[in-house]
């Protein structure tokens, strides 16, 4: 076991030290934050005093207050402060002259309006490093508009990938545009800090905008239009141009649903093992699907050649034969399988915590791992306001009295 596998832990991670200022609410702001508190940043979270961020009340709630945000907000401190009022904003310029970094994912132009603006910061700061995630970015005809994950999503151009031919688009069931930001944005921030810390730098701002974060991620879809002329459309489980590589049906499980597998045959090697795990060495050898690009043609054949051999096997007999000849292969997971699946408690994935009132609670673990400074949960999702002593009083960056 490291420290990255314990519940609560007082081991310093390679943040340790690091002392940044949230002002972000609900995901990308946070996410990120949430990120490097698990490394060891010291971070301050504001909220306003009336309800807190509003991440409290999403999803699934347990005695008023969401799940969800006992992961997004660990480790962290919660101070209320209205950034609306001179007093609120007087919080943060006193915070932010001695904070390394703050984050922040409002609509461009409303920190500015308060007096919190990137140009005042960084001439009270000069060394603070700001990342600013926002929908659009500070810059462009879009900027001013409000922008939420799911647009980014459908901008960026993975919604219009999502789902199956001929259907309405779908989105994935996590917020996945506000994640692909807000890790973009601890990207950013890393990069800054070694910028100013190992070559003598100034501070920065760091500029990151859902939309862009998730065609970053988008791989050939621009040059294949500009070449080809080519619009990638939905295929379903299939991945165009890669075969084969798919979910298959198996035989129904002891509940009657519809069960599947994923399967990875697309290396050169790995296809000619499935197609002879599956008794089709006709097609292992055949030379026009020695490679890729053969096979990406007659891709709808190969998947009918591999379910028409899946559908007669369970799920555990299909992973069984395919894991003995080494062939990628896995199920899909649900909640229930993560909770109790061997290899995410081995890595220290479900971690048994508990939050403020002692409750239990499993969440996720901390990636990346880091074999000699690992991220670690050192201290529970606080209640609104719990930190508010700890500035209180004080002229520069509170000690945390927690910790």
């Amino acid at each position: 076991m490291t420290a990255a596998d314990l519940p609560h832990t007082t081991a310093a991670g390679p943040l340790a030290g690091l002392r940044l200022l949230e002002l972000g609410q609900l995901i990308a702001g946070p996410f990120a934050a949430k990120t490097l508190a698990d490394f060891g940043a010291d971070v301050i979270k504001i909220e306003p005093p009336t309800g807190g961020d509003p991440l409290r009340k999403w999803r699934l709630l347990r005695d008023g207050t969401s799940v969800w945000w006992e992961v997004q907000s660990r480790n962290k401190r919660s101070v209320c402060a209205d950034l609306r009022t001179a007093d609120g904003q007087a919080l943060v310029r006193r915070l932010a002259a001695e904070a390394d970094v703050l984050i922040e994912n409002f609509k461009p132009g409303t920190l500015e309006g308060w007096g919190l603006g990137w140009e005042a910061l960084h001439t009270l700061n000069p060394r603070l490093i700001m990342l600013r995630l926002s929908g659009y970015g500070q810059t462009g005809p879009y900027a001013h508009k409000p922008g939420f994950g799911i647009l980014g999503e459908a901008m960026g151009g993975l919604r219009y990938l999502t789902g199956e031919p001929g259907r309405v688009p779908v989105r994935t069931g996590v917020s996945i545009g506000d994640s692909i930001a807000a890790l973009h944005g601890v990207i950013g921030v890393l990069m800054a800090l070694y910028h100013r810390d190992a070559r003598g730098g100034q501070g920065q701002m760091i500029d990151v905008a859902l939309y862009e974060s998730v065609f970053n991620l988008m791989e050939s879809l621009l040059p294949e239009y500009d070449a080809f002329g080519v619009v990638r459309e939905r295929a379903g489980s299939a991945l165009p141009g890669i075969a084969p590589s798919n979910a298959y049906r198996c035989r129904p499980g002891a509940d009657g649903q519809d069960a599947y597998v994923l399967i990875g045959g697309n290396g050169d090697g790995i296809f000619r093992r499935l197609m002879h795990a599956i008794g089709r060495d006709d097609l292992a050898q055949d030379p026009d699907l020695a490679h890729n690009d053969g096979r990406a043609r007659r891709a709808a054949e190969l998947d009918a050649a591999i379910e028409a051999w899946t559908r007669t096997r369970s799920v555990d007999e299909v992973i069984a034969a395919l894991e003995a000849a080494d062939v990628p292969v896995g199920k899909m997971y649900t909640a229930a399988d993560i909770a109790t699946d061997p290899q995410y408690l081995a890595r220290g994935m479900v971690v048994p915590s508990t939050d403020r009132d002692g409750r239990p609670l499993k969440v996720p673990g901390i990636v990346p791992k880091l074999s000699a400074t690992p991220g670690a949960l050192r201290h529970p999702a606080p209640r609104l306001g719990e930190h508010d002593a700890d500035v209180a009083g004080t002229t520069g960056w509170p000690a945390r009295r927690d910790a």
